[in-house]
């Protein structure tokens, strides 16, 4: 079944060629969209009524007969028959197989191409509050060992040569900070995604006095693209503001996987998991491979692509639908699959985290102190410049002999971690996503 089929459509073998191409995926990606297509339904249906088109009867019909589709969808047995397009074409089929001539109705007012963006804005924003549950997760578990770890020292680098002290808790809150500003973005996604489309039709609105505030209300949208024509070309919009949050978030968590890596390093040694959370060789029996973090890395690497594969597939296009759009769900659902399973794998591991400590006490990170020896010259009288070229000849000739001890400036600057304002602001973004 078809949505757009006329009469009696026979099938043959040309028609089954370009079905099976033009179909692709989305009798896959579709299932995922079943639950919000019917809650779709629903409120379209609730309108009609409203304005007329349904008679009470009808409208009862029909809810019943979508609650019955809805919680097939949610036991896990609705399934797209082998003939049949898409779930819109499904829906609409199994309602009109059990309630007869009112299902035949639900789609006056309603276009395919309003319909598939409704339920990929609602799909949009429940996957977006999942996402930013998980993200909160692992902000909570940095800031944790941001606080843990704050009075342990970490060797600080710059172009990949000591530098100076710096400290586990700053290394942790770092980048749970760094959730704050990625969270900024998928807020803005969030906004994008929660206005509806409903109404729009195949973009140029419809002859019907639809009452578009009305499902606005029932679908729970913040509110609604007024312009029908605008209402189409957020296709692929929205799912493009999610993945660039989603490459702000990958971003993070590939940096952090990449510190991972390098920390566990039997040079470094800074860090440590456990076992179960490495793999080893299959021929030198010492190797603690980092494969989580690697994979992590990869992925989120691979997915700091997808704003730009986004881009390709829709930037040199018109107005109005193109079936090019189809391909979006390629991109958009297997990239939520792997934001979501990056994060919680992140989270789950870093309970295991083993921290290093008293890494400074070594002679090697002598250098890092280079620093505190020239500000505890210049607290004492003597010019910046001349402090450091004393402290620079000391070291050039092997006679550097820091304290190792901190002044408490910098002690305090490592220690203080704002982990409260940071908080706070996570708070006042997430917020934002209602």
């Amino acid at each position: 079944m078809k949505l757009w089929q006329k009469g009696n459509y026979q099938s043959n073998e040309q028609s089954r060629v370009v079905e099976h191409f033009t179909v692709g995926n989305d009798r896959i990606w579709d299932l995922r969209l079943a639950r919000f297509d019917v809650v779709g339904s629903m409120a379209h249906a609730a309108m009609l009524e409203q304005i007329g088109i349904l008679t009470q009867e009808e409208a009862v019909q029909i809810k019943d007969g979508l609650e019955r589709i809805l919680t097939e969808i949610k036991a896990g047995e609705f399934v797209l028959e082998e003939e049949v397009e898409d779930v819109h074409s499904q829906v609409e089929k199994l309602l009109t197989e059990r309630i007869g001539e009112a299902g035949k109705k639900l789609h006056t007012g309603r276009s395919r191409n309003d319909q598939v963006l409704l339920d990929i804005k609602l799909y949009l924003k429940e996957e977006i509050k999942e996402i930013t549950q998980l993200v909160l997760q692992l902000f909570n578990r940095l800031q944790a060992l941001s606080e843990q770890y704050k009075n342990d020292l970490l060797p600080g680098y710059t172009h990949f040569q000591l530098a100076m002290p710096s400290s586990f808790g700053l290394w942790f809150g770092a980048y749970a900070e760094s959730l704050v500003d990625d969270m900024e973005l998928l807020t803005a996604a969030y906004k994008i995604a929660d206005k509806n489309p409903l109404g729009s039709g195949a973009g140029y609105g419809s002859a019907f006095p639809l009452n578009r505030s009305l499902t606005t209300s029932l679908l729970h949208f913040n509110g609604m693209n007024y312009n029908s024509v605008y209402a189409q070309m957020t296709r692929g919009k929205a799912e493009k503001a999610t993945l660039v949050a989603f490459a702000g978030f990958a971003s993070t968590l590939s940096k952090f996987a990449y510190d991972v890596c390098l920390y566990m390093n039997q040079q470094f040694a800074y860090i440590s998991f456990p076992e179960a959370l490495t793999t080893g060789s299959s021929i030198m029996p010492h190797k603690k491979n980092p494969d989580v973090f690697e994979l992590i890395r990869a992925k989120c690497n691979r997915l700091q692509s997808s704003p730009n594969e986004m881009t390709l597939l829709c930037n040199n296009l018109p107005s109005g639908y193109h079936r090019d759009m189809q391909l979006t769900k390629d991109i958009l659902f297997p990239a939520i699959d792997t934001m979501k399973e990056c994060l919680v794998m992140l989270t789950y591991s870093l309970q295991e985290i083993q921290v290093q400590k008293d890494i400074l006490k070594d002679a090697k990170f002598d250098d890092l102190f280079s620093v505190e020896e020239i500000n505890k010259l210049v607290v004492n009288g003597m010019a910046f410049r001349d402090a450091y070229k004393m402290v620079g000849n000391n070291i050039q000739q092997g006679n550097f002999h820091p304290d190792r001890q901190l002044t408490h400036t910098h002690e305090g600057s490592i220690n203080n971690l704002c982990t409260a304002e940071i908080r706070d602001r996570m708070l006042q973004v997430v917020a934002e996503i209602k």
